[in-house]
């Protein structure tokens, strides 16, 4: 089922303030506490609320360089190796399945580029079917958000 008009309201509050309590969102939908948590607990069962997490900043915790590496796998059947040392590195915040010239785009926070180039040539050209990778270097971030459009585009 779609999310109405009040299920957006819910989403776009809670995005911007997960730890908001029950009364605090009721009061700011106009709804009584029992009512908004209600609502809260169809979203989640419907999936749409996926979870809830602490944000943190990279850059606080000494992880001051976001890089994009572009992969290209020799043959199809590489794909389950390589995805399962994607999932197990914690360096690797997003992988893509991509169109165009390379099969994944991958996300990465790293130290510096010391840590960069561990990552590239210790981990990811080490991966059983990794033919090539491209790297780009994030030089300033001037969006970046995990909260996708709440409103059609």
């Amino acid at each position: 089922m779609k999310p109405d008009d009040l299920d957006i309201k819910i989403l776009s509050l809670l995005a911007d303030q997960g730890r908001m309590t029950w009364s605090e969102l009721a009061s700011r939908l106009g709804l009584s506490p029992p009512a908004a948590a209600d609502r809260v607990k169809r979203l989640e069962e419907q999936g749409i609320i996926t979870g809830y997490t602490a944000r943190l900043n990279a850059e606080g915790l000494g992880l001051d360089l976001t890089a994009f590496i572009a992969v290209t796998l020799d043959r199809p059947h590489h794909r389950q190796g390589f995805l399962r040392a994607v999932q197990g590195n914690a360096a690797i915040l997003e992988c893509h399945h991509v169109t165009g010239d390379d099969d994944y785009l991958l996300k990465v926070r790293c130290r510096n580029t010391r840590t960069l180039e561990s990552l590239i040539s210790e981990q990811l050209k080490t991966i059983e079917g990794v033919l090539k990778t491209r790297t780009l270097i994030v030089l300033s971030t001037i969006k970046e958000t995990l909260t996708p459009p709440l409103e059609e585009t």
